[in-house]
């Protein structure tokens, strides 16, 4: 896809991936920079097409700059409370401002809102708004218009439509500018909509109405939780973007807000992470669980039902966020990049990989949910035992694994401990449960698997699971092992992995998925620490009781976090640089997890749920581990205030 606007002969440079906040409504979510552009926004959902893409190229493909008019201001930002409405504040020698960006929830149709305030003097600001739809390539056609008595922008091209409604602006070059300044007092409401573009424009918001209601449902949602001390502040924010990527009406959990966004500085290691990742999305859901977050995980699995329905040998390791299936990968030839990093990618060509992984990370996920209470419907339990009928016949098949590698399908020892996982928690499902199933078949596959895997995933040499079966290699998903209750944290299997990930991984601090160097994933160049296997191995230090360990790790990666809690992909402990999709909800989850592990430790005590623990009954039996599970009304409720779904059309 080519962009047709006119481009300067050079793009800027992006501003780095940590200065960017997140304001969203549950369906999609806008990035503000530190200097108040927002450089990346797709309407109506994530996986829509971007109306601003700057964050991808430069100005040239769409933005929304609100600053002062006087370069020398300074600013401070951060969410009010436990919210995703974002307050910058800026300070200028005339005077003091801020500005609220949020997205209204609640309201039944996209909503971005910019509000300034006058707190002390006066301020005055400059507005830069230029919209382009289709990923920059598609310039609207832009006239000014009075809506009822007050001023308003209608931009529209092919299906899509928005209404600007705020103080006058004018047109300057392929741009709208204008100043507006605020004293003490004096408040300023600019507010965008999107509708489709065969429709009248949308009525005005209440901006009052909808920032209360939007303040009070982010508050009444963070307040269910009971973060553990003293990272409490760094994991509520963690389950806040968990429930920022959550689609309030599918229930399908984003990977990510982004597309793109480097692995390196100037690679080719960019991805489309706007999707509904069946692992990310059920490790998200044990995550909530444990946090009390039971309305969450039914949604997931409605959501999942619905995508999966069918042959399950049409399952698929990702969908779109309604469940779509078709994800074609291609190229935007127009944009330039993050810092100059292509291609930039749309679409998710790994879609029609085969990774075993899954079967086993939603098997789990489901099963947790059984522990905490959920019933079975009528349609779960019995897609779990089609899953597992398609799992029988063909586990023995390789897969790409865990990290979508584009080289060649390999027997990874990841893929097939969480294929064990997943014949461990059907047989589970049957004896603890009384489900309907064949308990000794599923309990008989998934000891011949575990012993394959001692056999073939662990180098006796060097006292360590490997990557792959055919290679020396290791890889820090082999840190999951224990979450999902395959062998003990303090095995001494477990221990030599962590030595020989210790040894071949570690970089400055932080943990690589794998050697990019050994060809595995065929791909070129490098990349940076992966913040999710960083978490994992702080809550493997916890769990074999390396507690400093684990502390010690848990800093160096908490520094990672942005200045509004937000966490990218990956990492550059060197230049201090988020890297990769941002936020990414496999960073936050992990986080979360390796906080509860910690507080554990500390405690002395093990008193969370086994399904959390990734605890089996297969090994327990080896490890003599295993604990009673709960009864469904000893395990944590949480109930939520429903929003109203969505509905652009007026």
């Amino acid at each position: 896809m080519a962009s047709h606007h006119p481009r300067p002969p050079q793009a800027a440079p992006s501003a780095p991936i940590e200065d960017y906040a997140l304001v969203g409504d549950l369906h999609t979510a806008a990035l503000v920079s530190r200097t108040g552009s927002i450089d990346w926004l797709c309407l109506p959902r994530f996986d829509s097409s971007s109306l601003f893409a700057a964050l991808l190229d430069d100005e040239s493909a769409g933005r929304w700059s609100l600053r002062p008019v006087d370069e020398t201001a300074t600013s401070r930002r951060s969410y009010i409370d436990d919210t995703f409405v974002l307050r910058t504040t800026w300070q200028t020698p005339d005077g003091e401002a801020e500005v609220l960006d949020f997205m209204p929830l609640g309201d039944s149709r996209p909503n971005l809102v910019r509000r300034i305030r006058g707190l002390r003097g006066s301020v005055a600001f400059t507005e830069r708004f230029a919209v382009r739809f289709d990923y920059g390539a598609a310039l609207p056609w832009v006239r000014q218009i009075e809506y009822g008595d007050r001023p308003a922008i209608l931009a529209t091209a092919g299906p899509d439509s928005i209404i600007r409604r705020g103080p006058r602006v004018r047109a300057q070059g392929l741009e709208h500018r204008g100043e507006h300044a605020v004293s003490e007092g004096q408040t300023i409401d600019i507010v965008l909509t999107w509708y489709p573009s065969h429709r009248h424009p949308p009525k005005p918001l209440d901006v009052d109405a909808a920032l209360d209601l939007t303040l009070d449902w982010w508050r009444e949602w963070a307040r269910r939780s009971a973060p553990p001390a003293p990272y409490a502040q760094e994991v509520r924010r963690s389950l806040l973007v968990l429930r920022a990527l959550t689609d309030e009406d599918t229930g399908g959990i984003s990977a990510a807000a982004t597309t793109s966004l480097p692995e390196t500085e100037g690679g080719v290691r960019n991805w489309d992470y706007r999707y509904v990742w069946l692992r990310d999305a059920a490790l998200t859901i044990a995550v909530l669980l444990t946090h009390g977050y039971r309305e969450e995980a039914e949604e997931w699995r409605g959501w999942l039902l619905r995508a999966i329905a069918g042959d399950p040998a049409d399952v698929q390791i990702m969908y779109g966020i309604g469940g779509e299936r078709r994800l074609p990968e291609f190229e935007l030839e127009g944009l330039r990049g993050h810092g100059g990093a292509r291609p930039v990618r749309i679409g998710n060509g790994a879609y029609r990989q085969r990774q075993w992984d899954i079967f086993g990370e939603v098997m789990v996920a489901l099963h947790g949910a059984r522990v905490a209470g959920l019933e079975e419907t009528a349609a779960s339990w019995p897609l779990q035992r089609a899953l597992l009928a398609f799992l029988a016949d063909n586990w023995q098949r390789p897969d790409h694994g865990i990290w979508e590698i584009r080289g060649d399908e390999r027997h990874f020892t990841h893929s097939r401990a969480m294929v064990w996982a997943a014949f461990d928690r059907g047989a589970r499902g049957v004896r603890e449960f009384g489900l309907p199933g064949d308990a000794d078949r599923w309990q008989e596959l998934a000891d011949t698997i575990r012993a394959e895997i001692l056999a073939r995933g662990f180098d006796e040499r060097r006292g360590s699971f490997r990557q792959h079966y055919d290679t020396d290699e290791v890889d820090a998903a082999l840190l999951q092992l224990p979450q999902i209750g395959f062998l003990a944290p303090d095995d001494e299997r477990m221990t030599g992995t962590v030595a020989a990930i210790e040894e071949d991984l570690m970089a400055n601090g932080l943990l690589l998925r794998y050697r990019t160097s050994s060809g595995v994933d065929g791909l070129a160049g490098e990349e940076h620490p992966f913040l999710a296997c960083s978490f994992w191995l702080v809550e493997q230090y916890a769990g074999s009781g390396r507690l400093e360990d684990a502390e010690a790790l848990m800093a160096r990666a908490l520094e990672a976090v942005n200045d509004v809690g937000l966490l990218a992909e990956e990492y550059d402990p060197v230049r201090r640089r988020q890297m990769g999709n941002t936020p990414q909800a496999l960073s936050h989850l992990a986080l979360v997890r390796a906080a509860d592990a910690i507080d554990i430790a500390r405690r002395g005590r093990d008193d969370l749920a086994p399904h959390v623990r990734g605890e089996s009954e297969g090994d327990a039996e080896a490890t003599g581990t295993r604990e009673k599970e709960p009864t469904p009304a000893e395990a944590r409720e949480s109930s939520g205030t429903p929003l109203p779904a969505r509905d652009p059309v007026e």
